[in-house]
C-alpha cells in the first residue's frame, strides 16, 4: 500500500513539475492522432514521411489562420469599444454596490461618482501588471505552440520507430495484443478530436445564429467563443455564456437582451448535453460521469485549463489500455459505462458534409 501511494504522489509530482514539457507533448499526441490518416494519404503519393507530415501540419495551420483572419475584424472592433465597455461595467458594478450598501450599510455616505472614480483609478493602476502578465502569458503560449508543432511533426515521422520501441518492452506472445491496444488508443484520440471539432462547429453556428437574431454585435465571435469553451466538460458552456451575457447587459438598454442571450445559451446547452454530445463525442469516449468529473478536477489541479481539456480523452485512453489486461480490467469497469445502454439509431453525424470531412481525414 505504501508503494502504491508513493507511486501516485510521485506521478502527480512529475505531472506538475514537468508541465511545460508534458502539455505540448500531450496536445501534439492528440493532434498527431487526427492527422495520421491524412499523413498516410500524402505518403501514398510517394511524398516521403517528412514532407507528408509537413503538408498535414501546414494544412492545419492554414485552417487556423483562416479562422483567425475571419474573427480578426470582430476582435479589432471589440477592442476599439473596450474603453466604453469598461466604463459601463464599472458603472454597473457601482450601481450594484450602492444597492447593497443602501440595504446593508457597510460604508456611510457612499456616493456613486466617488465609487466610480476609485474603481477607475484602481483599474488604471492595475493595467501595467495586467499588460506584463499578458506579455508573459503570450510568450509562454507561443513557445508552447511552437513546441507542439515540432512534437507533432516528430510523432508523425517517427511513429513506426516509437511503436516498435514500445512493443519491445512487451513479451513476444503479448505483442499482437499490445499492438491492438495502441491502435485502439489512437482511434479513441482520433474520434474524440474529430467529435469535438464537429461539436464546436455545430454549437458555434447555433450560438451565432441565435445571437444574430437577438441583435448582439459580433455574434460569430461570441458564438464560437462559447462553442470553443464548451470543450471543457460541464462548466465550459456556462463560462462561454457569461461573456456575451455581461456584454449584452452593459451594452444594451434593455435587460431582456441579456436574459434572451442567457436563455439561448441555456437551450443550446440543453440540446448539446442531451442529444449532440452523447452521439458525437460520447460514443467515442464511453466513460461515466463520475470519471469525467474526476478528470475535470484532477486535470484542473495538475495542468489548469489544459488539464481540464486533455484529461477527459486520456481517461478514455486509459480505459482502452486497462481493457487489454486482465489485472487492470476492474479499473476499466470503474471508468466505463457498462451499466448504461447505448442508444441506437442514426445520429447527427449522418449529414453529407460530415461524411465528406470524415472521408478527407479517412476517419
Amino acid at each position: 500500500m505504501f508503494y502504491a501511494i508513493a507511486s501516485v504522489i510521485a506521478l502527480f509530482a512529475i505531472l506538475v513539475l514537468a508541465k511545460p514539457i508534458l502539455i505540448p507533448l500531450s496536445v501534439a499526441l492528440l493532434i498527431s492522432f487526427i492527422l495520421l490518416p491524412r499523413t498516410e494519404r500524402f505518403e501514398a503519393w510517394k511524398t516521403g514521411k517528412a514532407l507528408a507530415a509537413f503538408l498535414s501540419i501546414l494544412m492545419v495551420l492554414f485552417i487556423i489562420g483562416g479562422i483567425t483572419y475571419f474573427f480578426s475584424t470582430q476582435i479589432i472592433n471589440l477592442t476599439r469599444e473596450f474603453t466604453h465597455f469598461q466604463d459601463k461595467i464599472i458603472l454597473a458594478f457601482a450601481d450594484v454596490s450602492l444597492y447593497f450598501n443602501n440595504h446593508v450599510s457597510f460604508v456611510e455616505n457612499l456616493e456613486k461618482g466617488e465609487l466610480f472614480n476609485r474603481m477607475k483609478v484602481w483599474l488604471n493602476d492595475s493595467t501595467g501588471l495586467l499588460v506584463s502578465k499578458t506579455v508573459n502569458n503570450t510568450a509562454t503560449f507561443m513557445a508552447g505552440l511552437l513546441a507542439t508543432i515540432i512534437f507533432t511533426f516528430l510523432f508523425l515521422i517517427y511513429r513506426d520507430g516509437l511503436t516498435k520501441a514500445f512493443l519491445a518492452f512487451s513479451p513476444a506472445d503479448k505483442k499482437p495484443q499490445v499492438l491492438k491496444m495502441f491502435k485502439s488508443v489512437q482511434q479513441v484520440g482520433q474520434k474524440y478530436l474529430f467529435g469535438m471539432i464537429i461539436l464546436t462547429i455545430v454549437i458555434g453556428l447555433a450560438n451565432s445564429i441565435g445571437l444574430l437574431i437577438i441583435g448582439i454585435d459580433n455574434p460569430f465571435l461570441f458564438g464560437f467563443l462559447g462553442a470553443a469553451l464548451a470543450i471543457i466538460p460541464y462548466i465550459g458552456t456556462t463560462m462561454g455564456a457569461i461573456i456575451p451575457v455581461i456584454y449584452a447587459f452593459v451594452s444594451y438598454d434593455s435587460i431582456w437582451t441579456a436574459v434572451a442571450v442567457a436563455i439561448l445559451f441555456w437551450f443550446i446547452q440543453l440540446v448539446s448535453d442531451n442529444f449532440l454530445t452523447p452521439r458525437i463525442v460520447g460514443g467515442s469516449l464511453k466513460i461515466n460521469a463520475l470519471t469525467a468529473i474526476l478528470s475535470l478536477f484532477v486535470g484542473a489541479a495538475v495542468w489548469g485549463l489544459a488539464g481540464m481539456i486533455l484529461f477527459l480523452p486520456f481517461a478514455a485512453m486509459l480505459k482502452v489500455v486497462c481493457e487489454e489486461f486482465e489485472e487492470l480490467k476492474p479499473i476499466a469497469l470503474i471508468i466505463g459505462e457498462q451499466n448504461k445502454k447505448e442508444r441506437v439509431g442514426p445520429g447527427p453525424l449522418k449529414v453529407w458534409w460530415v461524411r465528406k470531412i470524415k472521408n478527407w481525414f479517412s476517419i
